[in-house]
């Protein structure tokens, strides 16, 4: 053999053995060191099932769940798993076209990648869920899992318990990732605020796959396991056959109705009208009647109770009066000649309802009769006192009684999203006066107008400190949590008493108690009457306008009533708006009566039940414009769909043509004027 062969021999036989090296080193690696194979078969054959826990149970002050659980499954993917399956067959069993399947299939990895499970279809139908499990084997990739859903026993309390859905990717980041895809959330109410403690936590369940992806056992007989912890239920302050009642009375009307133990502030009931059944955003429809729920522009979905901002009208007198006692401007003995108009700031505004000599004659009359004139001067003795350099000043001592008393700030109530109506300061009026103005620029707030600006929380709340003679607990729903420890501090700040900045006597508010009690007893507030119970209330209207189709439309006054009772040793405040409805005593008393009975005395009397309830529960005072409303919001809403997806289907569906004659016209010619109108829901793929 040559030299040069025998040397690549050598070469040869060097390459084989080093290359044999490799492999050694790389099983061994493989075998010994790594466990990725290991583990590749270990999730090839394991399925770890997530066990969701069972939300925490609310409450009422009875001991009645208001709020529980029931179950249904959801159906998850994890795309990577989904190989060879009969897509047709599969879209057949789940009721659905093919490119409905590829986008779900497309969303969960976009939005938890391919190996991750994601809800592919959530809260199935007893029907198809149960058509799925005898083909499951069929389906690598997808498993039911049992999630527990939310139940509303009652139908009622919508706005205060909220609601839960699947956390979206920016909650999941928020949370750095302590939430995954498939996790549900609160999402308002009660729901949201005590998110932490309802919630539990999640337990996973891990069970062997065969050779079918069939699930046939627990893995390791269950040792991994963890088990789902049911989170802590919830015990509050609400009463809910008062609730349910508050609801029945504003059925189709636009309003709201806030009930508070002053001792306590625990919300004993709180409604909202337009109102919705809770039940409508749990199950399989619920994506549905969401959307639905969004595009009515009557706003079901909007607690007026904590968001509606209205101007206060009369219900704001009583606290004008306490501040002009406290400040030391009047007495009780002081009154007013009013006839019928205010014309100390010479334009015989605002008018008064009462024209009687004498009627303001001191301070228990000029409440029993909200006299405007009376009050009205009142806010220009405050803010014009002369113990104050200007009227900026004085402007600025009125605003922070206003503000002690809870109006134009966030009470801190348990619930999201709250608003804190106005209290404009006086750079509002500086800009818009050039910094001049007098008390006569902005007179009307001494009667709850201009820009003045409170929430039927913030009315209700401040009836508690009138009732409680100078303080207020933060007004809230939860009064216990089950299994409470130190740890649990959310509920500290509903446990302090809030003093008011203003140290007021207890004899000033006897003086504005005794006129409030003369409101109902012989004044503008009869209809809220209860037979051995005393009553001190006051009734409001606030001028209600509105732009429609461009033009400024005066409608019906907001009826206000704001109460608490018993005099002694209060145990209810209520505050009441309901929009468009007229005077306060009309609507607004009749409805805080009824409350009252039902809360104090655990029934209704029988002149409430053949008189009121039927009556006003009946009556729908949903003001005429929101049909019009409804109907030019879906047209845009069909319109800008058009724009979109070029859609036409939508708008021809509800287009109508009208030949209309001008035989009036110069030219004597008729011409065809088409119109179109269209009411039109968008299609689900919208949302």
């Amino acid at each position: 053999m040559s030299a040069f062969n025998q040397s690549r021999s050598y070469i040869i036989k060097l390459v084989f053995l080093i290359s044999f090296f490799i492999v050694l080193v790389q099983l061994f690696y493989m075998q010994v060191v790594s466990n990725k194979y290991e583990k590749l078969a270990h999730d090839l054959s394991v399925y770890p099932k997530i066990i969701y826990p069972e939300r925490g149970i609310i409450y009422d002050r009875n001991g009645k769940a208001i709020l529980n659980n029931s179950i249904m499954y959801d159906l998850m993917v994890t795309p990577a798993e989904v190989k060879n399956i009969d897509t047709l067959e599969f879209c057949n069993i789940m009721e659905m076209d093919t490119a409905e399947f590829k986008n779900r299939i497309n969303d969960a990895i976009f939005k938890n990648s391919k190996v991750r499970p994601s809800v592919f279809e959530d809260l199935l139908p007893t029907y198809l869920q149960a058509r799925f499990e005898e083909n499951s084997w069929k389906f690598p990739g997808f498993v039911l899992v049992q999630r527990p859903i939310r139940t509303y026993p009652f139908n009622a309390a919508a706005h205060i318990l909220g609601y839960i859905g699947e956390a979206d990717t920016a909650q999941i980041r928020r949370t750095g990732n302590f939430y995954r895809m498939g996790d549900y959330v609160g999402k308002n109410g009660i729901e949201a605020s005590y998110e932490n403690i309802l919630m539990g936590q999640r337990g996973v369940q891990y069970l062997i796959r065969d050779n079918k992806n069939r699930l046939v056992g627990a893995y390791q007989k269950g040792t991994l396991d963890t088990v789902a912890i049911a989170g802590r239920s919830l015990r509050t302050y609400i009463d809910i056959e008062v609730q349910q009642l508050a609801e029945k009375l504003l059925s189709n009307k636009v309003g709201a109705i806030v009930a508070i133990e002053p001792k306590t502030g625990g919300i004993i009931a709180m409604a909202s009208g337009p109102n919705f059944n809770p039940n409508d955003l749990t199950g399989p429809d619920k994506s549905k009647n969401f959307a639905k729920l969004q595009l009515d522009v009557s706003a079901p979905m909007l607690n007026r109770a904590i968001k509606g901002q209205y101007p206060p009208g009369s219900t704001i007198k009583i606290l004008g009066a306490i501040t002009a006692l406290d400040e030391g401007i009047i007495t009780e003995k002081f009154g007013y000649n009013c006839n019928g108009r205010y014309f100390s700031c010479g334009i015989g505004k605002p008018a008064c309802s009462h024209h009687n000599i004498g009627h303001a004659a001191n301070l228990r009359m000029a409440i029993a009769n909200s006299c405007n004139s009376y009050f009205t001067h009142l806010y220009r003795m405050t803010v014009d006192n002369p113990k104050y350099k200007n009227v900026k000043e004085g402007y600025t001592v009125w605003q922070n009684y206003m503000n002690s008393f809870g109006l134009g700030v966030k009470l801190g109530i348990d619930l999201p999203s709250e608003d804190k109506g106005n209290i404009p300061d006086t750079v509002v009026y500086n800009k818009d006066y050039r910094s001049r103005w007098n008390s006569c620029t902005n007179l009307t707030l001494g009667i709850g107008q201009d820009k003045m600006l409170a929430t039927p929380l913030q009315l209700a709340n401040a009836m508690c400190i009138i009732a409680n003679k100078g303080f207020y607990i933060t007004p809230h729903f939860v009064s216990k949590i089950d299994g409470e420890t130190a740890a649990d501090t959310v509920l500290n700040r509903y446990r302090t008493k809030h003093e008011i900045s203003a140290k007021i006597s207890d004899s000033l508010y006897e003086i504005v108690i005794g006129g409030m009690q003369d409101v109902v007893e012989r004044g503008t507030a009869g209809n809220a009457r209860i037979p051995g119970i005393t009553v001190c209330g006051k009734t409001g209207t606030a001028e209600n306008k509105k732009v429609i189709d461009g033009k400024v439309i005066q409608l019906a006054d907001h009826s206000f009533f704001v109460c608490f009772a018993p005099r002694e040793n209060p145990k209810i405040a209520i505050a009441i708006v309901v929009e468009n409805s007229g005077f306060g005593n009309t609507w607004a008393a009749p409805i805080a009566k009824m409350i009252m009975e039902k809360y104090l005395n655990d029934s209704l009397s029988t002149e409430s039940q053949t008189k009121w309830l039927d009556y006003i529960s009946s009556k729908n005072l949903l003001p005429s414009y929101l049909k019009r409303l409804q109907t030019k919001t879906d047209s845009v809403r069909a319109f800008d769909w058009f724009k979109l997806t070029k859609d036409s289907s939508y708008i021809k569906k509800y287009k109508r043509t009208n030949k209309i004659s001008d035989k009036g016209s110069k030219n004597k010619k008729e011409r065809k004027v088409q119109t179109s109108s269209t009411a039109a829901l968008l299609p689900k793929k919208h949302f």
